[in-house]
């Protein structure tokens, strides 16, 4: 612990606080994620520790939902792009040749496309539920994915243990599964936070504008959306989730860039 800087220390703790919050909601939260308990945008009290929001609902508890619904679907979208992506790219860079162009061409067509227009084409015309938002998002984000683990494998790939091992005759879930993602993990780490910042504020965007997470369901963004009318009259019920989401990435943030840091973003061998 001592060689761990301050700030990343303080990355660690906030984001350990989001994440037990988010597994002990149900537990935490004093109402029910959708009960209405009192008059509209009620101020803080001992009864309502932040609140109320448009409807009369708990804010606190909408907040404790709210980034339990966040922090799943950024958390869920991230590991499906980082799977997809890294596989892909790692395939794409030991395969070479035309499987190497003809994904990296596929994936160079998608990124064309801007990713919020994207969404919002398809979520128009699909039921917005929350494997929906995790597919959809997961295959957006792993086009990044695939463009970062294709140039580091390409790499590793010229490595003498790689050609080694080309030699002795593996195969390519070899190469990739035990020359290639072990001396990959560094860069790929460190990009999975930043990865995980983008979802929470794809996520977050999508729901502010409608096509998100569905009420009564409650995520941060929606929340946002549903209390942003009280900002004229001096009611902070939108900023608490502001607050959240910055904080949030903030500490992922922190954590990443101390991951980058510490870790080599290639090693030269298996060692």
């Amino acid at each position: 612990m001592k060689n761990i800087p301050i700030s990343a220390m303080i990355g660690l703790f906030f984001t350990g606080l989001y994440f037990l919050i988010a597994i002990f909601a149900p537990l935490l939260a004093p109402y029910g994620m959708a009960e209405i308990v009192g008059d509209v945008w009620e101020p803080s009290s001992s009864e309502f520790l932040l609140g109320t929001d448009s409807i009369g609902r708990d804010l606190l508890s909408r907040m404790i939902y709210g980034g339990r619904t966040t922090i799943f679907i950024a958390t869920a979208a991230t590991i499906l792009s980082f799977t997809l992506g890294s596989v892909m790219g790692f395939f794409a860079a030991v395969s070479g040749g035309w499987v190497d162009q003809t994904l990296s061409r596929f994936v160079d067509l998608i990124m064309s496309i801007p990713s919020l227009i994207f969404a919002l084409v398809v979520l128009s015309v699909m039921p917005t539920t929350v494997p929906i938002l995790i597919i959809l998002m997961g295959l957006l984000d792993s086009t990044r994915v695939y463009r970062l683990a294709r140039a580091v494998a390409v790499d590793i790939t010229v490595m003498d243990y790689v050609e080694a091992a080309r030699l002795r005759g593996e195969k390519i879930g070899w190469i990739i599964f035990r020359e290639t993602l072990p001396n990959a993990l560094s860069p790929l780490v460190a990009e999975m936070g930043l990865r995980f910042i983008f979802a929470v504020l794809f996520v977050s965007t999508l729901s502010f504008l409608g096509l998100g997470v569905q009420p009564p369901q409650a995520d941060w963004g929606g929340i946002v959306k549903e209390n942003k009318e009280g900002i004229n009259y001096g009611i902070q019920a939108a900023l608490y989730p502001a607050y959240a989401i910055a904080t949030l990435c903030i500490s992922i943030n922190l954590v990443a860039d101390w991951i980058l840091t510490r870790t080599t973003s290639l090693k030269g061998g298996r060692g």
